[in-house]
């Protein structure tokens, strides 16, 4: 089944605007883990405005007592992330091409213009024992050259899908992701994928693109933890994914 790796980004941005330490990134990390969830992904931006670098530390530690979930770090590895990945070791690192002060992630890897820059970080993340996963657009002739490079993953960005999921552009999105998760399979990479899934558009995700290992959600999330409580949001969210599989 996919895995479902609850990303905590909103809930220290939240805990940013006050100096209170609540709510707690520790707490709800615990929370979402003992409710089920397969892992917990952090973004830790250069400018610290909601992951900060005590929370990755912390976290780490605190995935000790979980051994059968994993730690994603995500970050662009030409700004501040290998420091965490030489760290902590992640259990992966999601290397995401976003700019210093951007709002959020909005594009994948451009790997024909930044693959070889690129190359080095993934061959010291590897030789560290953590897995690479690279933030794509769902573009089947970019996969091969991501497993060139080395990569090990591939984490399918999926803003594109979600701005369409629900108007007659639906299936033909999907298709391209499809085509995309298909050619990831064929290089021999690993398929995941993140950006605006939610409880409404992640199971005919999941039904339709195959072998998807493992999908990282934050924003929604978050947002439907607020009004469920987050033991029961990620229930919610394992039923999608179990419904997928039901559905295949």
């Amino acid at each position: 089944m996919t895995a479902l790796s609850v990303n905590l980004n909103k809930v220290a941005l939240v805990r940013n605007t006050r100096n209170l330490g609540i709510p707690s990134v520790m707490r709800l990390a615990q929370i979402a883990l003992e409710a089920g969830a397969d892992g917990i992904t952090v973004h830790p931006r250069p400018d610290a405005r909601h992951i900060r670098a005590l929370d990755v530390h912390e976290l780490a530690a605190l995935m000790k007592a979980w051994p059968a979930c994993e730690f994603n770090i995500e970050g662009n590895p030409f700004h501040n992330l290998m420091d965490f990945v030489r760290a902590v070791r992640p259990h992966q690192c999601t290397f995401v091409p976003d700019e210093t002060g951007q709002a959020t992630s909005d594009h994948g890897w451009d790997l024909a213009r930044d693959g070889e820059r690129v190359r080095p970080f993934i061959e010291e993340a590897r030789a560290l024992g953590v897995r690479v996963s690279l933030f794509m657009d769902p573009s089947p002739e970019a996969m091969s050259l991501a497993r060139a490079l080395g990569a090990d993953r591939i984490e399918l960005y999926t803003e594109p899908y979600a701005q369409l999921f629900g108007t007659g552009a639906q299936s033909a999105e999907l298709a391209r992701y499809k085509a995309a998760a298909e050619a990831a399979l064929a290089s021999g990479l690993g398929v995941n994928a993140g950006h605006d899934l939610n409880r409404d558009n992640l199971a005919p995700f999941l039904a339709t693109v195959p072998g998807v290992r493992e999908v990282s959600i934050g924003h929604a999330l978050t947002a439907d933890a607020l009004e469920f409580g987050m033991s029961r949001t990620v229930g919610l969210y394992l039923a999608e994914i179990r419904k997928a599989g039901a559905g295949r």
